[in-house]
């Protein structure tokens, strides 16, 4: 039988001594903290897109609110002009476009009023974000 030591070696040793995988491992670091940065860059860029949405839908529901609170009042004789002309200037000035405005019937004093909002860059394929509000004078209990 030969002898084990006079057998050459399957893996040389580097020059200092260590065993050849260590250099396999070298620089893994460096591409854990590149893929840690790009995932936490991915869901940074998500919440801030989920979070232009929600601003989006929030403004679109003030701007419903405001336009048939408005809409109510011409409607109710408090103010003069067509309820629905004034909901769409209301509308307009709190950065929203109104696409529904009708006066509930029988007394024609209640109005419901729907709002759009464009959404903007990557979220406008999505469409637009949407408000609806019905106001009128209280109900008698």
């Amino acid at each position: 039988m030969a002898d084990p030591a006079a057998r050459p070696a399957i893996h040389p040793a580097s020059a200092d001594g260590a065993p050849p995988t260590a250099d396999r491992d070298r620089g893994s670091g460096t591409v854990h903290a590149l893929t840690l940065s790009l995932v936490l860059g991915v869901l940074l860029v998500t919440v801030l897109l989920l979070a232009q949405a929600g601003v989006a839908t929030h403004r679109a529901g003030k701007a419903a609110d405001l336009a048939a609170l408005a809409a109510a009042d011409v409607a109710r004789g408090l103010v003069a002009g067509e309820p629905c002309g004034a909901a769409a200037r209301v509308a307009r000035a709190n950065g929203a476009q109104l696409e529904l405005c009708e006066l509930v019937e029988p007394e024609r004093v209640v109005v419901d009023v729907g709002t759009e909002v464009a959404l903007e860059g990557p979220l406008a394929r999505f469409g637009a974000a949407r408000g609806v509000s019905r106001a009128g004078p209280p109900e008698d209990p």
